[in-house]
């Protein structure tokens, strides 16, 4: 039953969710002087862009009746969220970082968790139009000239119609090509590099900001992606399923396990992405 409803309304709901967060975040990002930058706790920063974007999530996923945890949105206490049997797991503007520097490497991430298991997925970079999404065991696939549109009212129809299966054929590449995080690099992010540059001696290091790194290594562009700096559930989830459904593998550092979900504390451990297909 959850698979038919996941296919014909939630995930187009959460599809329409991200495009419209997707056109709040561009009005902001045309006009540096508004974007009325704040500090988190974390010493994170936090945009205007972020706020509008959840609100806009919040409104659409709203319908769902489904509960909502959110980067952006009330600290939600873990006695309240551990017994969910359902919940969307999302990051309004992923990539605040580049979002203000200006370099277009941000995401909208979505992810509905069903027994703290991603089961569907949205990734949308609304700079390129691009939007990525997966249903657990289905697949992951990619649909292009998907454009902010804050009136987004995409079917289900509408998106697998023309989207295109991940990985791409057209993907391919010669040298084995590693992610980095183009902000958040450490001497152990480089002895991880150094590691897969003894079994693979030609490599091409590409530096990419956000959730991006992981629909890149989806399409088949990237082989290797390790994590060594801090990171949330939020940051990974949706990612991470359109990752494995390509045919890809996300484990933690040092240990090599699965990533958990819905833990007390939300931050994840340092982990590696493989591509293998």
């Amino acid at each position: 039953m959850i698979e038919q409803q996941l296919r014909e309304y939630l995930l187009p709901c959460a599809f329409n969710a991200a495009v419209r967060a997707g056109a709040e975040i561009m009005k902001v990002y045309h006009n540096s002087e508004s974007y009325d930058i704040k500090v988190k706790s974390d010493n994170t920063p936090l945009t205007i862009a972020d706020r509008l974007a959840h609100n806009k999530i919040k409104e659409v996923l709203g319908s769902t009746r489904i509960p909502i945890l959110s980067e952006e949105g009330r600290e939600m206490l873990y006695d309240e969220r551990k017994n969910w049997d359902m919940f969307w797991l999302i990051d309004p503007l992923d990539g605040t970082i580049e979002f203000i520097k200006g370099n277009n490497e941000f995401t909208v991430n979505i992810a509905l968790m069903s027994e703290n298991e991603c089961v569907g997925a949205i990734v949308y970079v609304p700079y390129l139009g691009k939007a990525y999404f997966a249903e657990q065991g289905c697949g992951a696939m990619l649909l292009e000239g998907v454009y902010p549109d804050e009136n987004a009212n995409y079917t289900n129809r509408d998106i697998r119609s023309k989207a295109q299966m991940l990985p791409l054929s057209s993907a391919t590449h010669d040298k084995f090509r590693i992610a980095v995080s183009r902000s958040h690099q450490t001497a152990e992010t480089a002895e991880y590099v150094e590691k897969m540059r003894k079994i693979h001696p030609e490599i091409d290091i590409i530096e990419q900001g956000s959730s991006y790194k992981f629909c890149l290594m989806a399409e088949g562009a990237i082989d290797y992606y390790p994590r060594t700096t801090t990171t949330y559930e939020w940051d990974t989830a949706a990612a991470e399923l359109i990752l494995v459904e390509s045919g890809g593998l996300v484990r933690s550092l040092p240990d090599h396990r699965p990533l958990r979900y819905n833990k007390e504390d939300l931050h994840n451990p340092w982990f590696e992405c493989h591509r293998f297909m």
